[in-house]
């Protein structure tokens, strides 16, 4: 599909914010970059470089939580509360991530008395934040995850375990299965290279290009 043709019929859906969602190492970056260049639309990528405690988190994950997490907290509100004056942006802009992912990890990484303390936090932060018009939520099977994650390589990833990932998988699929608040594409990426195979992309971009009402399961045109 042509990007302008793509572009329009987002327009036309009301479809003007699209966030990219999922677990570390599903691709969601990739795909954000790739179609905020193929819609012509402004890219918001999350810093996780802006997080100084996160390297010391997965050396010692106990010891460095809370920190962890409250820095990834403020650094999001911060940057998505841009989001809430549309007028600043282009008429289509991608994100590569749901201001939920915060949740997400917290639930996952801290103790229940620290898990109080930032939802109380986080409660006040996201009353003042708007939600993107599509969610795009990228699954893989945690095996998957792992391959992708060292062959990539990142010095920061080295200490992520398979145990990790599963219990993210398991808190992202929960999370999702119980989401209401937008339309939601799901994907399972777990056949699909949408980075080098130009057919698997141009599939993706038609069908986010069409209506989503509700929870939607993407299925790749040659599978259909």
């Amino acid at each position: 599909m042509k990007s302008s043709e793509s572009r329009h019929n987002l327009l036309s859906n009301n479809v003007s914010v699209i966030a990219v969602e999922g677990n570390i190492g599903v691709g969601k970056t990739s795909l954000a970059r790739l179609l905020a260049r193929h819609l012509g639309a402004r890219l918001v990528e999350e810093r996780v470089e802006d997080n100084p405690f996160l390297d010391r988190f997965y050396d010692d994950m106990g010891a460095y939580r809370f920190q962890t997490q409250l820095v990834f907290l403020m650094n999001r509100y911060k940057q998505q509360l841009t989001l809430a004056q549309k007028e600043l942006f282009d008429e289509l802009t991608v994100i590569d991530y749901l201001f939920a992912r915060d949740k997400i990890f917290a639930h996952v990484n801290l103790s229940d008395d620290e898990l109080g303390l930032y939802n109380r936090i986080a409660k006040e932060l996201e009353a003042q934040l708007i939600l993107p018009d599509l969610v795009i939520y990228l699954q893989a099977a945690s095996e998957v995850l792992f391959q992708r994650i060292r062959s990539r390589g990142r010095a920061l990833e080295r200490s992520i375990s398979k145990d990790y990932l599963e219990t993210l998988n398991d808190a992202f699929n929960h999370f999702f299965f119980n989401y209401s608040e937008t339309p939601l594409l799901v994907v399972n990426t777990d056949a699909m290279d949408f980075v080098n195979n130009e057919r698997h992309f141009q599939d993706l971009v038609q069908r986010i290009s069409e209506p989503v009402k509700g929870t939607e399961l993407y299925v790749p045109s040659w599978e259909a």
